[in-house]
């Protein structure tokens, strides 16, 4: 039974979330959907990741186990024809050995957020940034988030109900750009790691924020680290602003060479 893995993109705003759950509407139930137009006893689909109500995915990955041997075009052209109206689209689809698995195989996951400054309400980016009406000095943002690179005991940055056995993980990169945008900035964070715990990067920008707006000195950042409690933790930001940027493999199954790192960005 052929496998194809898919790169996909989505607008989370209308979903429950990628995982698919009965009587909501999910990412993952919505390509399943597709995939049962192409064939009808089709089971399920695996990703890298799953995300939240309301986050987005640049380049997410899953693969599927099909009955026919599809030309990957064909196959791509198809989903995304059965998927109109949605706003998901397979940006990418390459046939892989059945042994390969996206969530399995995966080395390292790239998240991205964007956090608008504006006074003005955002009109064409509404549900697709975090916005806010003050302007966040990025050099002790910077600094703070130093405290965050390595590995460490990530509990105080960890939703209360993440199921990962260990909240022990290694972050790999944390790094904020500001960029100009009329009538105010864009804060970017480009996050990297091998995995996450539930809500982790959200945490990690909602505590940053504070330390952007005056409330928190840098150093604060490493206090709440090595409390090892949830209460420690700065505001969850909202989940309007993030996406899955990237997921990375030791052979890339879309162009078969190494990934290249981005740094979370596009």
């Amino acid at each position: 039974m052929p496998r194809y893995a898919m790169k996909i993109e989505y607008n989370g705003q209308p979903y429950n979330g990628w995982q698919r759950q009965d009587g909501q509407p999910t990412v993952q139930g919505a390509i399943e959907d597709a995939l049962r137009k192409l064939q009808p006893d089709f089971d399920k689909i695996a990703a890298a990741g799953r995300t939240d109500t309301g986050v987005h995915g640049l380049a997410q990955v899953a693969h599927a186990d099909l009955t026919r041997d599809w030309e990957v075009f064909r196959l791509n052209e198809a989903l995304n024809y059965h998927l109109k109206p949605h706003p998901i689209s397979i940006l990418e689809v390459a046939k892989v050995s059945d042994d390969w698995h996206a969530r399995f195989d995966a080395t390292e996951r790239r998240y991205w957020f964007r956090l608008l400054y504006r006074r003005a309400p955002a009109t064409h980016d509404k549900g697709l940034v975090w916005q806010i009406n003050y302007p966040l000095d990025v050099a002790p943002m910077r600094e703070a988030a130093q405290h965050l690179i390595g590995q460490h005991d990530f509990t105080t940055f960890r939703s209360s109900t993440c199921q990962a056995l260990s909240p022990v993980k290694t972050l790999d990169e944390l790094t904020i750009e500001e960029v100009a945008v009329p009538y105010g900035a864009e804060y970017h964070f480009s996050i990297r790691a091998r995995s996450f715990l539930h809500n982790q990067v959200r945490s990690f920008v909602g505590s940053l924020e504070r330390v952007g707006c005056g409330s928190w000195k840098p150093i604060q950042m490493k206090h709440a680290l090595d409390a090892g409690d949830r209460a420690a933790c700065g505001p969850v930001c909202p989940a309007a602003g993030l996406y899955l940027a990237g997921v990375g493999y030791a052979q890339d199954p879309f162009t078969g060479a190494a990934p290249i790192n981005t740094g979370g960005k596009r």
